[in-house]
């Protein structure tokens, strides 16, 4: 595979950047910068000892995007606006992903023993569209909420490469799981994302770097929304409950370990779709069950 796009370095994830990695890249300017350090602790380990960074960014607040910030604390921190108080606390991103309190305290340790969690304040926020210059190296801020409300997606015009961050066109989908995360958003910043000028994709897991237009892909990604939605629609036939709906398993497709994170995607996600149904008129909560309303 592939790795370097001129001034610009692809780091692969382990396990295939699969989750709790993912790639990161290494772009090589008058200011080096590592955007998401979360691929390979070994890897950013040697960059740090034997190469420079200036700056790293983050393209949000998520635990496998920052899992390997802590190497970096003589760095400046760039990231997005939204979100940047989940780097400041764990309480702050604990309530960004939605947790209840017994989900929080499993999550703890993880946190502070696998994912290196440092309270970071950001130096410096993303500005909506802007244009930065790393002196030789130019990149585009795109904003792509849904993912996250704060995601940005960056654009390198000169190498005609575009980092995708979390909508990675995997096969299991988009994420749309947090508390300020929206499905509609998510949609829109896929087709904004494929709408772009470029010759190089990198995502943030799995296959990672596209070296021709992912074409069908975009579809695949994008209709994995309606597919979940229409199983869930046809489950909401039994009039269920939340804890019913999360055993159903739409999302994952069967039970997974561990059990509390897998059931907590579910609710989350699921919830997600439950408001944008309830928003269109489809569906109503009574008394704990979810309704479809006759049209």
């Amino acid at each position: 595979m592939k790795t370097d796009f001129g001034p610009i370095e692809f780091i692969p994830g382990k396990n295939f950047g699969r989750y709790p990695f993912c790639h990161s890249l290494y772009v090589k300017a008058d200011r080096r910068v590592i955007v998401d350090p979360g691929s390979d602790r070994g890897h950013l380990r040697d960059v740090v000892s034997k190469r420079r960074v200036d700056c790293v960014w983050l393209s949000h607040a998520h635990e496998d995007h920052f899992k390997d910030l802590d190497l970096f604390m003589d760095c400046a921190l760039w990231a997005p606006q939204k979100g940047a108080r989940s780097l400041e606390s764990l309480d702050d991103l604990f309530d960004a992903y939605g947790m209840e309190s017994g989900e929080r305290q499993i999550f703890l340790e993880p946190m502070l023993r696998d994912f290196h969690y440092k309270p970071r304040c950001v130096d410096r926020y993303f500005f909506h569209e802007e244009v930065i210059d790393l002196g030789g190296v130019t990149v585009q801020v795109i904003p792509t909420p849904g993912h996250t409300a704060g995601h940005c997606s960056f654009l390198f015009p000169e190498q005609e490469v575009l980092f995708l961050g979390d909508y990675d066109l995997t096969p299991f989908g988009p994420y749309y799981g947090d508390v300020d995360s929206d499905i509609d958003e998510t949609i829109a910043s896929v087709n904004k994302l494929r709408s772009l000028p470029a010759k190089v994709w990198l995502a943030s897991h799995e296959t990672g770097v596209f070296e021709t237009d992912p074409g069908p892909l975009w579809d695949r990604y994008l209709n994995i929304i309606e597919e979940r939605e229409a199983q869930l629609l046809e489950f909401l036939k039994r009039s269920p409950t939340m804890p019913q709906i999360v055993d159903a398993c739409i999302i994952y497709g069967k039970k997974r370990e561990p059990a509390w994170f897998f059931e907590f995607g579910e609710r989350m996600l699921m919830g997600k779709h439950l408001e944008r149904l309830i928003t269109q008129g489809c569906v109503a909560l009574n008394n704990g069950s979810y309704q479809l309303i006759d049209s």
